[in-house]
């Protein structure tokens, strides 16, 4: 799919954590430490419109409690979408030569341990297929998916231990052809450890 293309599927797709204390067993915990308590702010990315304010024309740039980064170019590729895993919208990733990231620093307590959850969709197919989906935790890449293939929303679970009060959990992509999709990032304490954390950074290629 080329360029104009591929501009053309955004215009034509437009047909858009509070934290706070629990209560155990009359023993007040922090939210970065209550079991069940969400961490993630807008992980259902349906706090924004469908429709950039700006360009009524356009999917809309904006996510609220997201920082995105990168490339200029590759970070306005990620926008709103209304092809969600559940609700309303998910988050379209639109990046096609460099990688744009998308991130949030959470609350977390040091040796804590948590699990991340989100759900990746693709609709890039072969011969036209050439993507990659990156995960970092606290600065490291954990998990690199290369060249997925048309799938549904799946899945995708990461378990770690926090290293200190804040973590970081940021995503990278690009999708030369077509796009992948994002919705329903989720991050929450766990009560014990789940036999796995992010002390191993995965080593894939060039991209950062």
């Amino acid at each position: 799919m080329k360029f104009t293309q591929k501009l053309s599927i955004i215009v034509c797709s437009l047909t858009t954590a509070f934290l706070h204390t629990a209560v155990i067993t009359n023993t007040y915990k922090s939210a970065a430490q209550a079991e069940g308590q969400e961490l993630i702010i807008n992980g259902s990315f349906e706090y924004d419109d469908l429709v950039n304010p700006n360009e009524p024309d356009t999917l809309n740039p904006n996510v609220t409690g997201w920082i995105k980064s990168g490339d200029s170019l590759a970070a306005s590729g990620i926008r709103i979408s209304n092809f969600p895993s559940t609700g309303k919208q998910g988050l379209s990733l639109g990046a096609f030569s460099d990688i744009g990231y998308i991130s949030q620093t959470i609350p977390t307590v040091r040796g804590q341990h948590y699990k991340l959850t989100y759900y990746l969709a693709s609709i890039e197919e072969a011969p036209d297929l050439k993507n990659k989906f990156k995960v970092f935790i606290g600065g490291k890449k954990v998990s690199v998916k290369t060249d997925t293939s048309f799938q549904a929303y799946t899945q995708y679970t990461v378990n770690f231990k926090a290293k200190g009060t804040s973590t970081e959990i940021k995503f990278g992509s690009k999708a030369k052809y077509a796009f992948l999709y994002l919705d329903d990032v989720s991050v929450k304490a766990t009560p014990e450890d789940p036999g796995e954390n992010y002390g191993d950074e995965v080593i894939d290629d060039e991209d950062e």
